[in-house]
């Protein structure tokens, strides 16, 4: 019956799948080239294509979002005129270039003011009931000879009257010189489109439309001639960009965030890169949803030399592993596989040879041969008790003990194989092919990594800004109204801007008069002067960020209260930290945090403790390096972080950028600091290092998965055998033995069963144990003498 499993199999696998390593380590090696233009670079254009795209999407929004909101607090009434809610309306929404009212019913405009609304191809009407009463989205339209337009809708709901409900009346129309009331009025403001501001040497920007023509363009400024944007000539790469661009938004229009990247004309050592990121997924919800806009990024970069060719290292490493494989497949079948063979076969010759008449003269030399012995380990061991087991049987001597040194066992062999493959495996995975991050990081890279950051503190610098201008106006809406009794402003507003997490009013002593939403965080109790942004504590588990604004008095007006202690003078509006960490947050830009002027934490998109220091020292010498002269907010900074302590642990392309220049967090000294792993940049030398681990990874794993199966189903089961073998041949009888695996090791205990089996039937039957005949005698002559 042929045998299962055994010894023979994790040999057979770990020398074929040592091949197969060699094999993958020559493919994923020998093909290794490097790229005229790093796939780093590409991929950081793509990111900031999609980041201005991000940005694009939220100025948009966020414009309807303020228009609507402004367009649901009006309180019109039965006197209000178009005219006078227009111009109630419209300074909520500075970018407006021309507003005005429609009727919805008859789609004629009321109110206008400003330049004339490009409503042409708009049928405002169908828009307002395609929504069925929801927001109607934004449109976008183009005017002749000037820029495109943006056109945002909000309605406007009137109070109802006699006079509206008489269908004999026009609506719209003036009654005996009053305007009659509608049920509502749509507002439209027409605003430019404009792109985002984008960071970089000569890096340009551009808004194109589902054809691919340029809507709108911006450009930054560039440090030296070569990276200057010199136009692109009809026909070239450069040219059709934007209309590539588009055609592949187009052909991902239902992916949300779709991006890419795309190449363009060399010139000289430079090329142009490109990358392109939709504003908004057709057939979204958003107000950007069916504007079909995408936004293209470019800028040249250089080129850089082709690495060298890694196929000689992959055919020396793989012809090196197959020298391996061939040594230890060697040691283990002359050292382990043939040993046990042997032992198995010489285990059944001695089973078929322990019984009491022997069948045929074969049947009877099969017992009168010796064991041969193997000459290391465990069948060292298992051979010579089948040897004394043997001369046992022939009554040639007694049982022996087993000897009290055993030796090295089979285990050894495991481990010396194991050191072989270390060998080869371990230097790829730590040593070989080790990328310096302070070398093969491209200047580009690290220029687009600053760039990204400069993004991130304009979103957050945005961010603050919104939320400076809401409050600000909230401010003003409640300026002589009874705030210190009444919520009902706040809590409208603190629905409406969900970035707060809490509203509160101060007297002049800096006490909370009045406060909706949760639990301010603030631990400063004075009250400032001016409106502003700022922190209201130093130390807890979150910082509270704060705008604030002054609540106008109206001394002029001899009706308005005293001014005391108790007056309502400054409205807080604590941030909801959270809404800023989700505005640190991008892809693959890698840990972000918001640092205030001590270069202590208030918001990351990481986990982090408040106010704690940054988590590597070279981070806060990279963010104080870009602090400039007094009255500046100083400039951005990038540079290659080598291998460090934790957390940042290896190397990292790092960056610091200052949060705003002017506006109302320009004095607060905030910076932006993200670090990226080095690692995770797909350069070519990173590729190289990333493959010869994985060579070095794989080979570790066979070799610990088949040794180890090794050890598991055949050395252990050996050392085993070993002992039930010396207690057999030592004189234990009473032990039954048991096979476990139908393998060598099964094969062998068995027949020591049959020997036991025979000994202990012979214990107790009287008489001498046969005598061992001569050496000299052969089996044939044998036979005859015991006869008489």
């Amino acid at each position: 019956m042929p045998l299962l499993g055994g010894v023979r199999p994790p040999i057979a696998a770990l020398f074929c799948l040592l091949l197969a390593v060699a094999a993958v380590t020559v493919l994923v090696l020998g093909t290794t080239g490097g790229q005229e233009v790093p796939q780093a670079a590409r991929e950081a254009e793509q990111q900031i294509a999609a980041d201005a795209a991000a940005a694009t999407r939220t100025a948009v929004e966020t414009d309807a979002d303020a228009l609507r909101r402004a367009a649901n607090a009006y309180s019109a009434t039965a006197t209000t005129t178009p005219a006078a809610a227009l111009k109630a309306l419209l300074p909520v929404n500075h970018a407006a270039r021309g507003a005005g009212l429609i009727d919805p019913h008859s789609g004629s405009q009321l109110a206008a003011t400003g330049e004339p609304l490009p409503l042409a191809g708009v049928d405002v009407v169908a828009q307002d009931r395609a929504s069925d009463g929801g927001p109607i989205a934004a449109r976008l339209t183009s005017t002749d000879g000037a820029a495109p337009r943006l056109l945002l809708f909000a309605r406007i709901t009137l109070p109802t009257s006699a006079a509206a409900q008489d269908a004999n009346q026009d609506q719209g129309q003036d009654v005996k010189g009053k305007v009659v009331p509608q049920s509502r009025w749509l507002l439209v403001v027409s605003e430019t489109l404009t792109v985002p501001t984008v960071y970089g040497d000569g890096r340009t920007a551009r808004l194109v439309n589902r054809d691919g023509r340029v809507l709108g363009s911006t450009h930054a400024p560039a440090t030296t001639p070569q990276a200057a944007d010199p136009g692109a000539a009809p026909g070239s790469k450069d040219a059709a960009l934007p209309v590539d661009a588009a055609n592949a938004a187009n052909a991902a229009s239902h992916v949300t965030e779709a991006s890419g990247s795309m190449l363009g004309d060399r010139a000289g050592n430079r090329r142009t890169v490109a990358g392109w990121g939709s504003v908004a997924p057709a057939g979204g919800q958003g107000d950007t949803s069916e504007l079909g806009l995408t936004v293209v990024t470019a800028q040249r970069v250089d080129v850089t030399a082709a690495d060298g060719d890694h196929l000689p290292f992959a055919l020396e490493a793989a012809a090196v592993l197959v020298v391996i494989a061939l040594l230890v497949t060697a040691l283990l079948t002359l050292a382990l596989q043939r040993p046990v063979v042997r032992l198995h076969l010489s285990a059944s010759r001695l089973a078929r040879g322990a019984h009491d008449t022997p069948a045929t003269p074969a049947e009877e030399d099969d017992l009168w041969r010796p064991v041969p012995v193997p000459a290391f380990g465990e069948p060292a061991r298992i051979g010579r008790a089948l040897e004394s087991l043997r001369r046992q049987l022939t009554g040639e001597a007694a049982p022996v003990p087993a000897p009290a040194r055993r030796g090295l066992g089979t285990r050894s062999l495991v481990v010396v194989c194991a050191l072989l493959l270390a060998v080869w495996s371990l230097p790829l995975l730590f040593l070989l092919n080790r990328a310096d991050a302070a070398a093969v990081i491209p200047r580009s890279v690290l220029a687009d990594q600053q760039a990204r950051t400069q993004a991130a503190a304009d979103r957050v610098r945005q961010s603050l800004n919104q939320r400076y201008g809401d409050l600000t106006t909230l401010a003003q809406n409640i300026s002589g109204a009874p705030v210190d009794k009444d919520r009902t402003p706040l809590r409208r507003a603190l629905d409406a801007h969900r970035q707060y997490s809490s509203l509160y009013v101060l007297n002049r002593r800096g006490a909370i008069l009045l406060r909706v939403g949760d639990r301010p965080l603030r631990t400063i109790t004075h009250t400032p002067t001016g409106n502003g942004i700022t922190t209201v504590n130093t130390s807890g588990r979150i910082p509270a960020v704060a705008a604030y604004a002054q609540i106008p008095v109206n001394l002029a007006n001899p009706a308005a209260p005293a001014v005391t202690d108790d007056t309502p003078v400054v409205l807080f509006g604590e941030i909801d930290v959270h809404a800023l960490d989700r505005t640190l947050s991008r892809p693959s830009l890698g840990k972000v945090w918001l640092t205030d002027q001590q270069h202590k934490v208030l918001a990351a998109n990481v986990g982090f403790r408040a106010f704690q220091a940054l988590p590597d020292s070279r981070l806060t010498r990279l963010a104080a390096g870009t602090e400039g002269a007094a009255g500046t907010a100083g400039a951005a900074k990038a540079q290659v972080l080598a291998t460090g302590a934790a957390p940042l642990g290896r190397s990292s392309v790092a960056s610091a950028a200052p949060l705003a220049q002017t506006g109302p967090a320009a004095g607060l000294g905030w910076r932006v600091v993200s670090a990226r792993p080095a690692e995770s940049l797909k350069l070519a030398a990173y590729q190289v290092q990333w493959r010869t681990m994985l060579a070095g990874l794989l080979a570790f794993i066979v070799g610990v998965a088949c040794l180890g199966w090794l050890h598991i189903l055949a050395i252990r089961p050996l050392r085993a055998l070993a002992d039930l073998a010396e207690r057999l041949a030592a004189g234990d009888r009473r032990t039954v033995l048991y096979p476990v695996n139908h393998d060598e090791a099964g094969s062998v205990t068995r027949s020591l069963e049959l020997v036991r089996q025979a000994l202990a039937a012979r214990d107790r039957r009287p008489g001498p144990a046969p005598a061992a005949p001569a050496a000299s005698v052969p089996s044939a002559q044998r036979e005859p003498a015991r006869r008489t």
